[in-house]
C-alpha cells in the first residue's frame, strides 16, 4: 500500500522557504520543488531536521524490452536495434551513459525481455519476462503471468538501490516500438483520440505516421472490452519495460522515495502506478517535457509540471539524469540559504 504524504510538517516547511532571503515566489519551480523534496525525506519525523536531509546514492534504471508491434513497421529501426542499445549501454558509450558520469547517478540497465539478449555484465540486471511482446493489434501484449512477473521484478530491482541507501530513482527506457504502445496506454486512459496520442516517436515519415495510428486503433477496439483497469491496460497494451517500471514506481513510492519521472514511455508507466495507487503521485518529480507528441496530454492527465522544456526525445532516462542539479540545488537552498533574521537584511514584503 503508497501511504500518502503526512502533510504535519507542510506549514513550517513553507514558512522557512518564504523567510529566505529572497522575494515570496522568486525562485519559481525551485521552491515548490524543495517542498516537496522536504517532505518525502521527513516522512516519519515530528520536527524538521535539516542535517538529516540529503539526496544521497541517486540510482538510475534503464528498462529495456522489445514490441512485437514493431513488426509492422511503426518504427524507423528493427528490433534488433534494442539489444544493441542494451550493449552499448553497458558499454558506456550511450547519452545516458555520459549524463551519468557527469551528474553521480549509479546506472542500472534491466534487460525485461529483448530479442537480442547481452552479455552478462556488473551494470546489467536479467529480469527477462521473454523475448519480446506479442503485436498487441491482434492480442495481449503479454500474459497475465508475465504480468505479475513484470510487476515483482520490477520492484526487487529498485529495493535493492533502497535498501543500499538511495533515496531518489530516476527512470528511464529502451524498446523499439515502444511510443506505440505508451501511445496506446494514453489513448486508452484517457479516452483522447489516437491522433492526439500517437506521435512520429523514432521520426518515421508521414506514411508510417498513418500506419501507427491505424494499428493503434484496431488494438483499441480488438481490446475494448478488456481495458476497464489500469492492470488490463497494461497486459493488453504495454512493454515488459513498462510493466517493471510500474512495478518499481509503486515499490519506490511504498518506500516512500522520490521518484524521477523521464519522458513520454516512463510517464505512460507513471500514469498506470498512479490509477493502481493514487498517492504514488506525491512521490514522482517530473524531469522535463518530451517533444513526442502525447507528452504533453500525459502530463496535462497527471496534472504535472515538468521541470525542464529542452526539446529532448530521446528517452534512456537522459531527460531524468538532467534534472538532478535542479533537486541539489533546491534542496541546497532550503537548507543553507539564510532568512532575513539569519543575515540581518529587511525582509522584503510585496506590494
Amino acid at each position: 500500500m503508497v501511504k500518502p504524504l503526512d502533510t504535519r510538517l507542510n506549514t513550517l516547511i513553507q514558512q522557512r522557504i518564504d523567510l529566505k532571503t529572497k522575494p515570496l515566489g522568486a525562485l519559481g519551480k525551485l521552491e515548490v520543488l524543495a517542498a516537496q523534496l522536504v517532505q518525502i525525506f521527513s516522512q516519519g519525523q515530528t520536527q524538521l531536521d535539516i542535517e538529516q536531509l540529503a539526496i544521497t546514492r541517486p540510482a538510475m534504471f534503464v528498462f529495456a524490452g522489445d514490441h512485437g508491434i514493431a513488426s509492422q513497421g511503426v518504427s524507423i529501426a528493427p528490433s534488433e536495434v534494442t539489444g544493441q542499445m542494451v550493449a552499448n549501454f553497458v558499454q558506456g558509450g550511450a547519452a545516458i551513459n555520459v549524463f551519468c558520469r557527469q551528474l553521480g547517478w549509479q546506472l542500472t540497465v534491466v534487460d525485461c525481455g529483448t530479442l537480442v539478449p547481452c552479455e552478462p555484465a556488473p551494470n546489467l540486471r536479467s529480469q527477462r519476462l521473454g523475448d519480446i511482446t506479442h503485436a498487441f493489434h491482434k492480442q495481449p501484449a503479454m500474459s497475465e503471468m508475465q504480468l505479475k512477473q513484470g510487476l515483482e521484478y520490477g520492484e526487487q530491482v529498485v529495493m535493492s538501490a533502497i535498501e543500499a541507501g538511495s533515496n531518489v530513482i530516476a527512470f528511464g527506457e529502451m524498446g523499439i516500438g515502444n511510443t506505440s504502445s505508451a501511445a496506446a496506454i494514453l489513448a486508452a486512459l484517457s479516452g483522447a483520440s489516437v491522433e492526439l496520442c500517437v506521435g512520429r516517436g523514432t521520426g518515421i515519415d508521414d506514411e508510417t505516421l498513418c500506419k501507427k495510428r491505424a494499428l493503434i486503433k484496431q488494438a483499441l477496439e480488438y481490446h475494448q472490452d478488456k481495458l476497464a483497469t489500469p492492470e488490463q491496460i497494461l497486459q493488453r497494451l504495454g512493454g515488459f519495460e513498462i510493466v517493471q517500471m510500474v512495478g518499481a514506481m509503486l515499490a519506490v513510492a511504498r518506500a516512500q522515495k522520490v521518484i524521477i519521472v523521464d519522458g513520454f514511455i516512463s510517464t505512460a508507466a507513471a500514469m498506470l502506478a498512479s490509477r493502481i495507487a493514487p498517492h504514488s503521485k506525491q512521490y514522482m518529480v517530473f524531469a522535463h517535457g518530451s517533444m513526442e507528441q502525447g507528452h504533453k496530454l500525459m502530463l496535462e492527465q497527471l496534472n504535472a509540471e515538468p521541470l525542464l522544456h529542452l526539446d529532448m526525445r530521446l528517452g534512456e532516462g537522459t531527460g531524468a539524469a538532467l534534472a538532478l542539479p535542479l533537486l541539489q540545488a533546491a534542496l541546497g537552498f532550503f537548507c543553507e540559504m539564510a532568512s532575513f533574521a539569519d543575515a540581518h537584511v529587511t525582509q522584503v514584503v510585496d506590494a
